[in-house]
């Protein structure tokens, strides 16, 4: 009698029950007992994981395996084909290395879009509107504070240049149009007209110098990594409002803090940032930043989405060897 197939669970279920019922029917599921890097590369290499062909895995599991690169893969069994990451962002994961490694890796595109897209629309209103020295007074028990804030803008006619035109990029766009922003945007690549939905493609520069909200919505790589610095501020309109709810580490946080100082930058909404869960003191103790603590998808509807998607990718490598939404870079060598 064949054996089962193994699976190898880093992190909790903790919504999708069902969908993952599914894979203990049909594999045998390995979870690691270890609290660390170290620990965890140890279990590995004892070969407690041998024969686990596929890998699913949680944006928290990196307080355990810290990031999927050549030292992880290494210890890791060679049965592993399949990383099937819950998530649309895969920055812990270095791409290159899991190729190198023969191992295929899936995200979660599209089940995150509505979620992050209506966290975005917030964050840009509030900053927009100049919200957070009100809220904060308010909490302080000052109503609208000692001075009055400055007035905010409204949305009706703003240019809302969109940097990463992706899933999460086109809802925004879509939700923006709805309060009658006018939508720029750039992109690796011009969308077709149909995906466009009459936004239109700008250089990276016009971008920068002609948005009056500038929209943070791609994906964090070496390539972009600081896209947004001292050099780009200096592009940028005085006063301009920026939203990122895509990786903290895509915008230099030291640079915007010295770009909203000098009044470069008026306010930003932030949900992520660079070494979350650290923040940069000086946007603790800016007035006019709107801050939450990376909960872009936190819904139950999304966040359930998300393991269903991720499990359905898990299934589908186990019973087909093929996954539903392998990532961009290893497309051409599935």
């Amino acid at each position: 009698m064949a054996s089962r197939p193994k699976v190898l669970l880093l992190g909790e279920i903790e919504h999708a029950h069902d969908a993952w019922s599914t894979i203990a029917q049909i594999a045998d599921v390995l979870q690691p007992k270890s609290n660390n890097r170290q620990e965890f590369i140890s279990e590995c290499q004892s070969g407690a994981f041998d024969g686990a062909t596929v890998a699913y895995r949680t944006f928290d599991s990196f307080s355990v395996t810290g990031k999927f690169d050549n030292e992880l893969l290494d210890a890791l069994p060679l049965s592993l084909q399949f990383l099937c990451h819950n998530g649309a962002g895969y920055d812990q994961i270095d791409i290159p290395s899991c190729t190198s490694h023969s191992v295929c890796v899936s995200n979660t595109p599209t089940a995150v879009d509505d979620a992050t897209a209506d966290v975005t629309i917030w964050l840009l209103i509030g900053a927009l509107r100049n919200f957070p020295i009100g809220m904060s007074a308010l909490r302080a028990g000052d109503w609208r504070g000692k001075r009055l804030p400055r007035l905010g803008h409204d949305p009706q006619g703003k240019v809302l240049g969109i940097l990463g035109m992706g899933g999460i990029g086109r809802n925004v766009a879509a939700k923006a149009t709805a309060f009658g922003m006018k939508i720029r945007y750039h992109n690796r690549r011009k969308l077709s007209e149909e995906l466009e939905e009459g936004a239109e493609y700008v250089s990276f520069e016009t971008l920068l110098r002609e948005s009056d909200v500038l929209s943070l919505n791609l994906p964090l790589n070496p390539q972009t990594r600081h896209v947004i610095s001292t050099a780009q501020f200096d592009v940028m309109k005085p006063g301009i409002v920026i939203v990122n709810t895509a990786r903290g580490a895509v915008m230099d946080e030291a640079a915007l803090v010295d770009a909203l100082d000098s009044g470069k930058v008026a306010s930003v909404g932030l949900d992520v940032f660079e070494e979350e869960p650290k923040i940069h003191p000086g946007l603790l103790s800016n007035p006019n930043v709107l801050l939450l603590p990376h909960m872009g998808t936190w819904t139950v509807e999304t966040l359930t989405k998300m393991e269903e998607w991720a499990i359905s990718n898990v299934k589908m490598a186990l019973e087909s060897g093929k996954l539903k939404s392998i990532v961009p870079e290893q497309r051409d060598s599935a």
